[in-house]
């Protein structure tokens, strides 16, 4: 589940993948676009495109402001 990557955690890249599939899901059945979401949350659109794709390892305050945007329960999106 996660990595020990010296003093940080890293989750692992299926998590990661996970957690994007599931962020992608809620936001286009909320009919929603990219950018609207990156705006909401604060984060370059480019950079929330990547977390969708399981690209980008991001912070906890990240993924907190994309709950956030979304306007749900952080259970809808972690596998965990």
């Amino acid at each position: 589940m996660f990595e020990n990557t010296g003093m940080a955690y890293r989750l692992s890249s299926k998590m990661l993948i996970s957690i994007g599939k599931n962020i992608r899901k809620i936001r286009e059945k909320q009919e929603l676009n990219q950018e609207d979401i990156a705006y909401k949350a604060g984060i370059e659109t480019s950079y929330y495109a990547r977390i969708e794709r399981g690209e980008a390892n991001p912070s906890l305050d990240k993924i907190y402001a994309i709950i956030k945007a979304l306007d749900i329960d952080s259970s809808k999106i972690l596998p965990f």
